[in-house]
């Protein structure tokens, strides 16, 4: 794994389907991403492999509006959605949900899929991104944990 791949696994005590409803529910996004403020499914649409979300983002005094599209849809099992779209896609979340005893263990994982002018320095060379702290810069968790710890 390297800087531009950062992934987590954390033990939910709920059944995958519950977990998967949280992490699908993009709504959510801005209650666990220090980036996002309004991000809604496109009139219409839902947690469906295809389906298109938007989302209003901040950072150092910046503002913009991502369109991310789900490529993946597995309720119970896995969640994922790319930033950019599946076709030229800038970032991959996904999520992976296991039965383990009585909850699930949950992995989550962020891969950079090429450099954006919101993601890297002015100056050519790649984003600095401290895989201990994860593509948000959150203390050894990425938004993935803290959505997990908070709601679970």
């Amino acid at each position: 794994m390297d800087a531009a791949d950062f992934a987590f696994t954390r033990r939910a005590w709920v059944a995958p389907t519950r977990v998967y409803d949280l992490v699908s529910d993009v709504a959510a996004i801005r209650r666990w991403s220090p980036n996002a403020t309004d991000v809604a499914f496109d009139q219409g649409d839902g947690p469906r492999v295809g389906a298109w979300f938007s989302g209003r983002n901040h950072r150092d005094g910046k503002q913009w509006t991502t369109r991310s599209q789900i490529t993946q849809a597995d309720p119970g099992t896995a969640f994922t959605f790319v930033v950019g779209g599946a076709e030229d896609g800038i970032v991959r979340w996904s999520w992976t949900f296991q039965p383990q005893g009585r909850g699930t263990l949950v992995r989550q994982r962020w891969q950079l899929l090429r450099l954006d002018p919101v993601l890297a320095p002015p100056i050519p060379g790649p984003a600095p991104i401290d895989p201990l702290r994860g593509p948000c810069g959150r203390e050894s968790t990425s938004p993935g944990a803290v959505l997990l710890d908070e709601m679970l």
